[in-house]
């Protein structure tokens, strides 16, 4: 029989489960995502470093793990070498049937000691998380906690999860002659995979790098990417995305980047209550009026007010009232909130690599 499994929440809630995956505790923010599938390439977002994963859907794990996919060492199927999310919570666990599964979930997730919980009612837990927002959250696979409020102590918005996810030293890509440095804060290799598709050959530099680092790559742009947890704990990266304007050279910023752009302006950047984190969420271009069908992860966000007086509002949620994309043309800066590469979701916002591709043109 399947082991007991426990859920320990920052309100005092205990949930009880059964284990799958590796048998340990870990403890992280409780989050969750209502992607239907794409559990490979979430689970290795770095973007979810530091967060406990529910997945809303109530089967998970139906075409198992692929081979892992490489070319020039960019992944294919997945966005990152490991599984970057603390736990997983799903409702059923299911058995991976698929001409390309190497593996199933629960083996996968033992592989790379994650624990993962099923068994649990996750329409109860997500509307919980709903009403009273994104909170603190152990889950243990290895039998009861004594004292799980201590391990809450230390919360998710005060570690800096970028310096656990962005690399120490350069990272090159030979996939083309012009350089594009990726300010690298977590960056998921969907990403790299469009940049190359591009032509260009990929500079990923360490979060933390100043413009000078940056500059000496000779870059037709610069990339500042996604990555995990409170973009205001990230004074250097913004800084040095501020010195990196006054070159006029084109920056993209998206997700994580898009809010570090806005930080590097002037503006201001707040925790959501409980994030966008989905596939299927829609977006509306300000200029164009037209909507398009995007891929969310993120728990930080830039309100109307918020905005930089530099900055341009170009994109907004259809949910809410969230900034999701900003231009500063005189700057040659271009962001996005949600994740235009899009690995698992719609195809609809890859053409916003065309206009950084035409921005890197004209600045040549």
């Amino acid at each position: 029989m399947p082991d007991n499994a426990y859920i320990y929440l920052e309100d005092g809630t205990v949930l009880e489960g059964e284990g799958f995956g590796s048998r340990t505790t870990r403890t992280g923010e409780l989050v969750f995502t209502t992607a239907m599938n794409g559990y490979p390439e979430s689970l290795t977002d770095p973007s979810y470093s530091g967060n406990i994963l529910m997945m809303t859907h109530p089967l998970i794990g139906n075409y198992g793990v692929p081979r892992i996919e490489r070319r020039n060492g960019i992944l294919s199927n997945f966005e990152s070498e490991r599984v970057q999310a603390e736990a997983l919570i799903i409702s059923e666990l299911t058995n991976g049937s698929k001409w390309s599964s190497a593996m199933g979930l629960d083996e996968w997730l033992k592989s790379e000691n994650v624990p993962g919980i099923c068994g649990i009612d996750t329409r109860m837990l997500t509307k919980m998380v709903r009403d009273k927002g994104a909170m603190m959250c152990t889950v243990s696979t290895k039998g009861k906690v004594s004292n799980p409020k201590g391990s809450f102590d230390e919360k998710y918005t005060t570690i800096n999860f970028v310096d656990r996810v962005s690399p120490k030293k350069p990272i090159v890509h030979e996939t083309g002659r012009k350089n594009v440095v990726i300010v690298d804060c977590g960056v998921k290799h969907g990403i790299l995979e469009n940049i190359a598709g591009m032509g260009y050959r990929i500079v990923r530099l360490p979060y933390d790098s100043p413009a000078d680092a940056i500059m000496g790559y000779d870059p037709a742009g610069v990339v500042y990417s996604n990555g995990p947890g409170n973009p205001n704990l990230l004074g250097k990266t913004a800084e040095s995305f501020r010195d990196i304007m006054e070159y006029r050279i084109p920056i993209f910023g998206i997700c994580l980047g898009h809010q570090v752009a806005a930080l590097a302006m002037d503006g201001s950047v707040r925790k959501m209550k409980f994030g966008h984190r989905a596939i299927n969420k829609g977006v509306v271009d300000v200029i164009s009026k037209r909507a398009y069908i995007t891929t969310h992860n993120h728990g930080y966000a830039m309100l109307p007010g918020d905005m930089p007086d530099k900055g341009r509002i170009w994109l907004m949620s259809q949910d809410d009232n969230i900034v999701e994309g900003m231009m500063c043309k005189d700057m040659n800066v271009l962001t996005t909130q949600f994740h235009p590469e899009a690995r698992p979701g719609t195809n609809d916002a890859r053409f916003m690599f065309g206009i950084f591709g035409n921005m890197m043109k004209e600045y040549r």
